[in-house]
Protein backbone atom coordinates (compact mmCIF):
# COMPACT_ATOMS: atom_id res chain seq x y z
CA UNK A 1 0.00 0.00 0.00
CA UNK A 2 1.01 3.14 -0.99
CA UNK A 3 1.45 6.39 1.48
CA UNK A 4 0.79 9.86 0.26
CA UNK A 5 2.28 12.85 1.89
CA UNK A 6 2.41 16.56 2.22
CA UNK A 7 3.78 19.13 4.63
CA UNK A 8 1.48 21.43 6.24
CA UNK A 9 2.57 25.08 7.76
CA UNK A 10 1.17 25.39 11.37
CA UNK A 11 1.19 28.05 14.17
CA UNK A 12 2.96 25.23 15.92
CA UNK A 13 5.53 25.12 12.65
CA UNK A 14 5.52 22.79 9.81
CA UNK A 15 3.52 19.50 10.07
CA UNK A 16 4.23 16.33 8.52
CA UNK A 17 1.18 14.52 7.53
CA UNK A 18 1.17 10.83 5.87
CA UNK A 19 -2.02 9.23 4.88
CA UNK A 20 -2.98 5.56 3.19
CA UNK A 21 -5.92 4.84 1.27
CA UNK A 22 -7.71 4.51 4.54
CA UNK A 23 -6.22 7.40 6.41
CA UNK A 24 -3.80 8.78 8.00
CA UNK A 25 -0.93 6.82 9.37
CA UNK A 26 1.79 9.54 10.47
CA UNK A 27 1.23 13.00 12.09
CA UNK A 28 4.09 15.21 13.46
CA UNK A 29 5.80 18.27 13.80
CA UNK A 30 9.16 18.65 12.19
CA UNK A 31 11.61 20.99 10.49
CA UNK A 32 13.64 18.15 9.48
CA UNK A 33 11.88 16.30 6.55
CA UNK A 34 14.85 13.67 5.53
CA UNK A 35 14.73 12.13 8.93
CA UNK A 36 11.11 11.96 9.16
CA UNK A 37 11.04 10.42 5.43
CA UNK A 38 13.65 7.98 6.40
CA UNK A 39 11.67 7.18 9.37
CA UNK A 40 8.13 6.50 7.86
CA UNK A 41 9.49 4.92 4.54
CA UNK A 42 11.28 2.39 7.29
CA UNK A 43 8.05 1.52 9.12
CA UNK A 44 5.40 1.85 6.12
CA UNK A 45 7.36 1.05 2.72
CA UNK A 46 7.61 3.81 -0.19
CA UNK A 47 5.92 7.25 -0.29
CA UNK A 48 4.67 9.42 -2.64
CA UNK A 49 5.03 13.61 -2.02
CA UNK A 50 1.63 14.74 -3.26
CA UNK A 51 0.00 18.44 -3.31
CA UNK A 52 -1.95 19.30 -0.12
CA UNK A 53 -4.51 21.19 -2.50
CA UNK A 54 -6.15 17.80 -3.22
CA UNK A 55 -6.86 16.59 0.45
CA UNK A 56 -8.65 18.20 3.25
CA UNK A 57 -6.75 16.87 5.84
CA UNK A 58 -4.61 20.28 6.78
CA UNK A 59 -8.14 21.93 7.62
CA UNK A 60 -8.91 20.81 9.92
CA UNK A 61 -5.72 20.35 11.57
CA UNK A 62 -5.16 24.41 11.40
CA UNK A 63 -8.84 24.75 12.59
CA UNK A 64 -8.08 23.19 16.11
CA UNK A 65 -4.41 24.62 16.35
CA UNK A 66 -6.74 28.04 15.96
CA UNK A 67 -8.96 27.17 18.40
CA UNK A 68 -11.84 26.78 16.64
CA UNK A 69 -12.40 23.00 16.29
CA UNK A 70 -12.62 20.47 19.06
CA UNK A 71 -12.64 17.23 17.50
CA UNK A 72 -11.64 15.42 14.12
CA UNK A 73 -13.36 14.11 11.83
CA UNK A 74 -10.14 12.71 9.71
CA UNK A 75 -9.93 8.70 8.89
CA UNK A 76 -7.15 6.76 10.64
CA UNK A 77 -5.19 4.23 9.94
CA UNK A 78 -3.32 3.46 13.05
CA UNK A 79 -0.85 0.61 12.65
CA UNK A 80 1.11 -0.95 16.00
CA UNK A 81 0.32 -3.81 18.36
CA UNK A 82 -2.88 -4.60 19.18
CA UNK A 83 -1.99 -3.32 22.88
CA UNK A 84 -0.86 0.20 21.42
CA UNK A 85 -3.93 0.44 18.94
CA UNK A 86 -6.20 -0.63 22.52
CA UNK A 87 -4.20 2.34 24.60
CA UNK A 88 -4.29 4.67 21.26
CA UNK A 89 -8.37 3.91 21.14
CA UNK A 90 -8.43 4.96 24.63
CA UNK A 91 -6.85 8.07 24.04
CA UNK A 92 -9.67 9.01 21.39
CA UNK A 93 -11.92 9.40 23.95
CA UNK A 94 -10.32 11.65 26.49
CA UNK A 95 -12.97 14.96 26.04
CA UNK A 96 -11.18 18.03 24.65
CA UNK A 97 -9.56 20.21 27.33
CA UNK A 98 -9.49 17.35 29.50
CA UNK A 99 -6.28 15.38 30.99
CA UNK A 100 -5.93 11.69 32.12
CA UNK A 101 -3.11 9.69 34.09
CA UNK A 102 -1.15 6.95 32.72
CA UNK A 103 -2.93 5.15 35.40
CA UNK A 104 -6.18 6.13 33.99
CA UNK A 105 -5.33 4.80 30.85
CA UNK A 106 -4.21 1.63 32.15
CA UNK A 107 -7.09 1.24 34.16
CA UNK A 108 -9.59 1.78 31.71
CA UNK A 109 -8.17 -0.44 28.75
CA UNK A 110 -7.66 -3.11 32.32
CA UNK A 111 -4.54 -3.49 32.79
CA UNK A 112 -4.45 -1.80 36.41
CA UNK A 113 0.02 -2.23 36.56
CA UNK A 114 0.22 -1.91 33.40
CA UNK A 115 1.27 2.21 33.44
CA UNK A 116 4.86 1.77 31.91
CA UNK A 117 3.80 0.08 28.94
CA UNK A 118 0.91 2.81 29.03
CA UNK A 119 3.63 5.17 28.48
CA UNK A 120 5.20 3.24 25.99
CA UNK A 121 2.44 3.06 23.68
CA UNK A 122 1.89 6.74 24.27
CA UNK A 123 5.55 7.46 22.80
CA UNK A 124 4.97 5.21 19.62
CA UNK A 125 1.59 7.61 19.01
CA UNK A 126 2.30 7.69 15.47
CA UNK A 127 -0.16 10.60 14.77
CA UNK A 128 0.47 13.52 17.43
CA UNK A 129 -2.58 15.72 17.88
CA UNK A 130 -5.26 13.79 16.45
CA UNK A 131 -4.74 10.56 19.10
CA UNK A 132 -4.49 13.24 21.87
CA UNK A 133 -1.56 11.77 24.07
CA UNK A 134 -0.90 15.07 24.63
CA UNK A 135 -3.88 15.02 27.35
CA UNK A 136 -1.86 12.18 29.41
CA UNK A 137 0.05 13.75 32.39
CA UNK A 138 2.24 12.54 35.23
CA UNK A 139 -0.24 10.82 38.07
CA UNK A 140 1.39 13.71 39.77
CA UNK A 141 -0.17 16.48 37.52
CA UNK A 142 2.97 17.25 35.62
CA UNK A 143 3.54 17.38 32.20
CA UNK A 144 5.94 14.53 31.14
CA UNK A 145 6.89 12.90 27.97
CA UNK A 146 5.63 13.81 24.38
CA UNK A 147 7.50 13.24 21.20
CA UNK A 148 6.18 17.28 20.29
CA UNK A 149 8.02 18.11 23.65
CA UNK A 150 7.12 19.26 26.31
CA UNK A 151 6.81 23.15 25.79
CA UNK A 152 4.51 21.41 22.72
CA UNK A 153 2.73 19.76 24.96
CA UNK A 154 1.94 22.57 27.48
CA UNK A 155 1.01 25.10 24.65
CA UNK A 156 -1.86 22.31 23.13
CA UNK A 157 -3.14 21.78 26.80
CA UNK A 158 -3.34 25.47 27.73
CA UNK A 159 -5.00 26.04 23.94
CA UNK A 160 -7.42 23.69 24.66
CA UNK A 161 -8.12 24.90 28.04
CA UNK A 162 -9.08 28.66 26.68
CA UNK A 163 -11.38 27.10 24.09
CA UNK A 164 -12.89 24.75 25.98
CA UNK A 165 -16.01 26.56 26.97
Amino acid sequence: MDIKYYDINTNIGKMLLFFSSKGIVYLTVSDDEEDILKLVKEKFGQVEKVDSEEYDFHNQINEYLDGRRKDFSLPLDLRGTDFQKKVWNELLKIPYGETRTYKDIANFINVPKGYRAVGNALNNNPVLILVPCHRVIGSNGKLVGFAGGLELKAKLLELERNNSN
